[in-house]
């Protein structure tokens, strides 16, 4: 049985707690299906700008100094972040401070100022996070690899916006994105940790009167191809790359055994790429293997921070360890290892309040359903040898490479023929 409860106001929000009683802490998160993806061309960035306004001033608390000051008050804290489909806010706290952290984070996401002065001021901050964003090829790579992935639709664009669209940016777009998709079909209240009572008459005082609407579906993704190599040529001491190919959406029923492919070529420290691309030839610090799904779409990758004049070998090296995973079947005791690794990490996720909460939103925002912990335990459980062999030949081939590169080199072709071998 899971340890997360669900109950739906008349207008269509969202309550979702998981008691921990012996906790002395309590999360409290407002998560919303919407993110970067739900803007258009010209208002990029005002999901994640926006993010950053909820923090600046409310009616009764109307500056940013009155709203930290509270939180902390109670030794809180307390923050936010946006994705391309969700958009998260949330304060951790004493049990004992729960309604408090409550009545702050609604009174931040329902009455919020969004004064032109302050949305003046914080375009520059915006902007020095956007250079700092830029400056840190280790983050920058993934944008630049989604790029070639989606190319000019919302999935391909940056979360964080271009500079001309945050510097554009008005009261009116503001409100414009936010009347249309803040919404309570849209939200999920969580509560973890020691939740204690009367939550759900808290959140109906908060938000039952929140008018429902219904704000419709962003556009779905659309295949895209333009070539198999994309460059950002950038002067560096260090090269960064991302190679994978296109694979499943978030609720496949491939999930698992996706999940346990990529463990296996690079969870952890004794993976095949950590073992191959570092160990044994020094060619990286960092080098991982994952699988990143949406509603609608996802791509498994490896990424790495690699030699500069190694780069062909490095790329080379992965190319050929993501070739092989498709070629050969996991030894029985190498897909185990992969298992428990999965399994023991998401335990540790689940230990902490937060930890628990941010699974339980993201099944129940994105995926709509009651999260169960159990059950992806049983999915791991279920998967077998055959499985991963098959996920990995119907997802894994050199024709569906593609490979992002930052560093000082400005030819793409330099790099195709490494990933045919």
């Amino acid at each position: 049985m899971t340890i997360f409860e669900r109950t739906t106001l008349d207008n269509g929000l969202r309550v979702l707690t998981a008691d921990l009683p012996h906790a002395q802490s309590v999360t409290v998160m407002l998560g919303l299906a919407v993110g970067s993806r739900y803007e258009t061309a010209d208002t990029g960035g005002i999901a994640h700008f926006s993010e950053h306004m909820f923090f600046k001033g409310t009616e009764r608390r109307p500056t940013a100094r009155d709203i930290a000051g509270e939180i902390d008050a109670i030794g809180g804290e307390f923050n936010a972040f946006t994705g391309k489909e969700t958009t998260t806010y949330y304060v951790r706290c004493a049990a004992e401070n729960r309604d408090v952290a409550l009545d702050v984070l609604v009174d931040m996401l329902r009455n919020s100022r969004f004064a032109e002065e302050e949305i003046e001021r914080e375009k520059g901050v915006i902007v020095e996070e956007m250079n700092m964003y830029f400056d840190t090829p280790r983050d920058f790579i993934g944008g630049v690899y989604e790029e070639l992935l989606y190319g000019d639709q919302p999935l391909g664009r940056e979360i964080i916006g271009r500079k001309e669209t945050v510097r554009g940016a008005t009261r009116e777009t503001f409100m414009g994105y936010l009347d249309r998709w803040y919404k309570p079909s849209r939200m999920v209240l969580g509560v973890a940790g020691r939740v204690g009572g009367g939550v759900l008459e808290r959140a109906q005082e908060l938000l039952g009167d929140l008018a429902a609407a219904d704000t419709g579906e962003p556009e779905p993704v659309a295949p895209y191809a333009n070539g198999r190599v994309r460059v950002f040529s950038k002067q560096s001491d260090q090269a960064h790359v991302c190679l994978g190919v296109h694979s499943i959406p978030i609720g496949h029923p491939d999930r698992y055994a996706v999940q346990l492919l990529a463990t296996a070529l690079g969870g952890g420290m004794s993976s095949r790429l950590f073992t191959e691309v570092r160990e044994r030839r020094g060619l990286a610090y960092y080098v991982y293997a994952l699988n990143h799904s949406y509603t609608d779409a996802g791509t498994f990758y490896t990424q790495a921070g690699v030699d500069i004049a190694r780069i062909d070998e490095a790329v080379g090296t992965i190319a050929a360890e993501l070739r092989k995973i498709a070629a050969e079947p996991l030894p029985t005791d190498e897909l185990e290892k992969a298992r428990s690794f999965a399994k023991g990490r998401f335990v540790l996720q689940l230990e902490s309040p937060q930890g628990l909460m941010m699974f339980g939103l993201r099944r129940e925002v994105l995926e709509r359903r009651l999260p169960d912990p159990d059950e992806v335990v049983a999915g791991l459980d279920a998967v077998t040898g055959e499985d991963v062999a098959r996920v990995a030949q119907e997802l894994i081939s050199a024709d569906r490479f593609r490979l992002a590169v930052i560093g000082p080199f400005d030819d793409p072709a330099r790099f195709e023929p490494l990933l045919d071998g």
